[in-house]
């Protein structure tokens, strides 16, 4: 938090979860330390990318991650004194001037992208590094279809919550039914094979 002579700014870092193609909010808590009416501005390096409100600095969606995650891009927040019954209208550029003789009290603001969480990796916990995911086997040795379903429709639903595109939903969807139809074709093979051994 940052302490000036008039006003209490919170915080002095604008997180924001990146993702991709989405608008991504960052709320700024401004508190006025004085017994004065104080007018603020916020300026940023990059205000093709950001949209200002009263209480939350906006990114804009943003069509590719930049490398690393890093960013350049900064706030200044202006603040100055001004008199009683000031209006809207009233609170121009001219007023945050300081070569007009106007005390202009600033504070900047980094900006960080947090990554954004990842999803549940699909390999089954138990699988050891470096394998192949398996198929959940019964003490026969044969792949348990129902658990599988069972499992399969959990993976399902927990695609749904997240924030997938529709392609990337349908990709995962297909894998998934030909995972469960290439274990049921291995089930029926090794039926056959314990079938011709006998």
């Amino acid at each position: 938090m940052s302490r000036g002579d008039l006003l209490s700014i919170h915080p002095l870092e604008l997180k924001f979860p990146f993702a991709l193609r989405k608008q991504i909010s960052c709320s700024l808590q401004l508190s006025n330390r004085t017994d004065n009416y104080v007018a603020f501005k916020v300026k940023t390096t990059n205000p093709k990318k950001y949209c200002v409100r009263p209480n939350a600095v906006t990114m804009q969606a943003q069509k590719e991650a930049p490398p690393g995650m890093n960013c350049r891009d900064k706030f200044l927040l202006q603040s100055v004194k001004v008199n009683d019954g000031i209006t809207a209208k009233d609170i121009t550029s001219e007023l945050f001037n300081k070569e007009a003789g106007h005390v202009v009290e600033e504070c900047k603001l980094k900006v960080v992208y947090l990554s954004p969480p990842q999803p549940p990796s699909p390999v089954h916990e138990g699988s050891e590094e470096g394998s192949s995911p398996r198929g959940s086997v019964s003490d026969n040795g044969h792949v348990n279809a129902a658990e599988f379903s069972t499992a399969a429709k959990a993976f399902n639903e927990q695609l749904e919550a997240q924030d997938l595109s529709p392609e990337t939903r349908t990709r995962i969807t297909k894998l998934t039914e030909e995972k469960k139809s290439a274990l049921q074709q291995c089930n029926k093979i090794r039926h056959e094979l314990v079938r011709g051994i006998d």
